[in-house]
């Protein structure tokens, strides 16, 4: 595998992660694009990890770029999970109050 191979499959990684990234920024409406994109990343990984190309010395700075952006990832998507957590515990608490109600109008 040449340098630019190498060079072009941690360029496509990075893409795919900054893609990812501002899809979770987004909203939460984007799941089926974040599959997809996710399913990619994984393959690219793998095939990265097998052929040690972030082990190289030449592909330090872009090895740096990689982590800082999945650390983001790592971060937007658990602020995402948080909001999601969140909400769940709202339309639950709702529910219980309009069970509440229910269960009291029937008393008068």
């Amino acid at each position: 595998m040449s340098t630019d191979e190498r060079s072009n499959m941690l360029d496509e990684l990075q893409n795919l992660l900054e893609m990812q990234l501002n899809l979770a920024r987004q909203d939460n409406s984007a799941g089926e694009q974040m599959d997809v994109l996710g399913t990619r990343t994984e393959w690219l990984v793998e095939k990265i990890t097998k052929a040690g190309i972030l082990n190289r010395p030449e592909f330090k700075n872009q090895k740096e770029k990689l982590k800082e952006l999945y650390e983001q990832l790592h971060l937007a998507l658990s602020a995402q999970k948080a909001e999601t957590a969140e909400k769940l515990s709202h339309l639950r608490r709702g529910k219980k109050i309009v069970d509440t109600y229910r269960g009291n109008s029937g008393r008068d």
